[in-house]
């Protein structure tokens, strides 16, 4: 299924029970995770990755027995993302030598496990293509959302609605803001809408219609609009 395609294949590497169980409840709440099997030390997760090359990203344990994760992350050949676990601080700068995606410090909440998880689907740098996808925070869930998959969105104040041909989205960003980050596909039809141009069906007076719905074309954008398309 297209769902699971989107899916980033995780493991978890620690040897605390309290600490799986932390991350296995976190992983379930977050649709774009998929997690694979929870490991007890760095011998048993070598031989697991050796044996599952899909595996994209890992949370692992600073401080275990036998070999620690950070001397365990060094040994690997093309290694996943790595986001490092530990209630040690003093254990963060040796974690990002190695270029961490993130750190976090343990007791840590749901909401700054999402900030970590964010930081590897889409870092700072990616550039955009028209392929892309971006992330969506609603309801302290993460949604991984293609841009051709959008429709078109809907400025609601401090938030924007994310009308995609599987689901809508609420998310808390400004209309200005969120354009930013879209492919050269979106245009602004109205101070408050932007659509998919390759989603668009007809136009018929100011209204623009994509699929089963109407977007409303404000004046100052028509002529805009309408090279676009011809």
């Amino acid at each position: 299924m297209e769902t699971e395609n989107l899916k980033i294949a995780c493991l978890v590497i620690d040897d605390e029970i309290s600490s799986q169980n932390v991350l296995k409840n976190f992983i379930s709440k977050t649709d774009i995770l998929d997690l694979k099997k929870v490991c007890n030390n760095a011998r048993e997760a070598f031989i697991y990755l050796q044996l599952h090359p899909e595996i994209k990203l890992i949370f692992l344990d600073i401080n275990m027995p036998e070999q620690s994760g950070v001397d365990f992350y060094k040994q690997l050949q093309n290694p996943p993302k790595v986001i490092f676990t530990t209630a040690y601080p003093q254990y963060a700068v040796e974690g990002f030598e190695l270029n961490a995606t993130d750190y976090l410090l343990k007791p840590f909440s749901y909401e700054r496990f999402l900030t970590a998880v964010g930081k590897v689907i889409k870092p700072k740098d990616k550039k955009l293509s028209d392929s892309d996808f971006t992330i969506l925070k609603e309801n302290k869930k993460l949604f991984k959302v293609k841009y051709n998959d959008i429709l078109y969105i809907e400025a609601l104040g401090d938030y924007v609605k994310v009308v995609t041909i599987q689901k809508t989205i609420t998310t808390h960003c400004t209309l200005s803001r969120f354009i930013e980050q879209l492919p050269s596909f979106f245009i602004r039809t109205h101070k408050s809408f932007s659509i998919n141009i390759n989603k668009l069906e007809h136009i018929s007076g100011n209204r623009i219609f994509l699929k089963d719905h109407q977007v409303p074309i404000g004046s100052t954008y028509k002529e805009k609009i309408l090279k676009k398309i011809m």
